[in-house]
């Protein structure tokens, strides 16, 4: 193999970083990319409007002739959400394990990208060639089937990403994270560990997916008498097949509710990643047919999202189920940070309709602690650590570990995106930034939203506007009719006549000046004269500045 690059490897993270979401990275040696996951990010609370935001990947499409593919680690959104948007704008195919493919094809199906989308399925253990890489799919363990860590083998040397990862040594479905893989590959020398920071700050070790199933039995045990409503993440297909469990060991018929959840469980349900003893599962019209106590709802809603399904019940918007006061509600999630304030709102709806909301033990997290994350460093022991999947703060934990383990400062690298960090056995650094950014998705808008558009939305929200009609004669530039004053989301009308009337004669006077002193005033000019004058007027009533449109029509 010829060594490029003066046979350095290049990553390129180009999201998932600063936030949750949107993790996106590439791997470049010579004349090869790859691309390891494509997922998206929710809007902050100051992107109004905003439904989600997905990564620029203007790199890739300025080296489009080097891009070989996408590897995707797990099928959680954060990490292919944002495949919809992408492919239509560069076609490359994808590489991922069966479930995670499974969830994949139904969006690209729903956005008409299935036909034209190449695909392969790759199974934990095995390897696939892309250019300068191979790529191995490990199997690890996560709040999704199916996930794996990768092993990027390149002329440089080997990368290990762990993906989001925890050690589960008693998984529901499936096998254990193949720890003995990573010891092998730790044994051949690794350059570089990016691993999950998401819990690094948190001591100990993740607690199994098993234990949410003993203590769903004692909760299905304790409330035999109410109907049993649980939240939890749609794409948890084990947390599922335990309430699944209970359900049919206590004789209860179990609906699916929420749109992302049926998809994920019959998607799961065809590949054979669920188990359903027959006619446990009946369509939501069926709830009518059976006592209360004999059902189980499985919902979405736990991080308190306006339109789930758990917060239209608890806002009894929900077209076929209402909350009754005898319901035990189990919240089997935590909190994603950022949602804790709606998650708490639906808590209180759903106590104020009368049901028993249980929030207690009925959920672990998906992503290593910190004795996991130690486990994987000295089983791998790479030259280099970068941390990965985390807010800065995650980030800084999961380096704090990596330098306790004996791994040296200077080999430690926080990146952020778009850095493009060079890697070899002698050295390792960052050379250059490239272009990064966040696109926003608004309805079927991509891209057509940006921060001025924004900031528009920002200052209509907080100081409303002020329209300004008027009409002038055309040729002699008479003011024929107004100016009148529209506006909305500013002051209540009505109440304010008088503001309203003051305004409109300073208007009148500016306006009337700026047309005598010239007499081809040109629009522009009018229009600011329209703009200052207001601006002034109304900063000095009532210290607010609304946004101002002025109007000029010619007759």
């Amino acid at each position: 193999m010829k060594k490029g690059n003066n046979g350095k490897l290049r990553i390129i993270p180009l999201g998932g970083l600063e936030k949750i979401g949107m993790n996106i990275t590439a791997f470049e040696y010579d004349d090869s990319i790859i691309v390891v996951d494509c997922g998206l990010a929710f809007p902050e609370d100051d992107m109004l409007g905003i439904d989600l935001v997905i990564p620029d990947i203007t790199y890739l499409k300025d080296n489009i002739q080097k891009v070989k593919g996408f590897v995707i680690t797990h099928g959680h959104e954060d990490h292919i959400g944002a495949l919809s948007y992408v492919l239509r704008e560069i076609n490359l195919p994808i590489y991922t394990t069966k479930l995670t493919m499974g969830i994949i094809e139904k969006k690209l199906s729903e956005h008409n990208l299935l036909r034209n989308t190449r695909r392969k399925v790759v199974k934990h253990g095995q390897s696939i060639n892309l250019g300068q890489f191979r790529i191995e799919f490990i199997k690890t363990n996560h709040s999704i089937q199916d996930a794996s860590a990768l092993a990027i083998y390149s002329p440089a040397g080997i990368v290990v990403h762990t993906g989001d990862f925890k050690v589960d040594y008693t998984p529901v479905f499936g096998d254990a994270i193949d720890l003995q893989r990573f010891g092998e590959i730790g044994k051949k020398g690794v350059l570089a560990l990016m691993s999950d920071s998401t819990n690094a700050e948190r001591p100990g070790f993740t607690q199994s997916e098993r234990t949410v199933g003993h203590t769903f039995d004692h909760l299905f045990a304790e409330h035999r008498n109410s109907r049993i409503i649980i939240a939890t993440f749609a794409s948890n297909v084990d947390r599922v097949q335990q309430i699944i469990n209970s359900a049919y060991k206590y004789e209860r018929k179990v609906v699916v509710e929420g749109r992302s959840m049926v998809n994920i469980i019959s998607t799961a349900q065809e590949l054979g990643y669920l188990n359903v003893p027959d006619k446990t599962l009946v369509e939501i019209d069926q709830l009518k047919n059976y006592p209360p106590e004999k059902t189980v709802l499985i919902t979405t809603g736990s991080q308190g999202e306006s339109m789930a399904a758990l917060s239209r019940m608890a806002a009894d918007i929900h077209k076929k189920v209402s909350i009754m006061p005898n319901d035990t509600v189990i919240f089997s999630s935590n909190p994603i940070p950022g949602n804790e304030k709606s998650v708490s709102r639906v808590i209180n709806e759903l106590s104020e309709r009368g049901a028993h909301v249980i929030f207690q033990d009925a959920h672990v997290s998906g992503h290593a602690c910190q004795e996991e994350l130690k486990l994987i460093y000295s089983l791998v022991k790479p030259k280099y650590a970068i941390p990965i999947h985390g807010e800065y703060r995650h980030r800084k934990a999961n380096a704090g570990l990596a330098q306790a383990l004996g791994i040296p400062k200077d080999h430690i690298f926080m990146l952020q995106s778009g850095d493009v960090l060079e890697l070899s056995d002698q050295e390792a650094k960052v050379v250059d930034k490239v272009h990064t950014g966040e696109v926003l998705v608004d309805g079927l808008g991509v891209g057509d939203v940006g921060n001025i558009v924004l900031r528009d939305r920002q200052h209509l929200a907080e100081d409303g506007i002020l329209i300004v009609v008027m009409t002038l004669e055309k040729g002699t530039n008479r003011l024929l009719a107004g100016p009148d004053i529209v506006s909305r989301g500013f002051v209540y009308v009505r109440e304010s006549e008088g503001l309203m009337e003051d305004a409109r004669r300073v208007l009148e006077d500016a306006v009337d000046r700026c047309l005598r002193n010239q007499r081809g005033a040109d629009w522009s000019k009018i229009k600011l004269v329209v703009r200052d004058t207001m601006n002034e007027f109304i900063w000095k009533r009532t210290k607010r500045r609304p946004m101002i449109l002025p109007i000029i029509m010619d007759v």
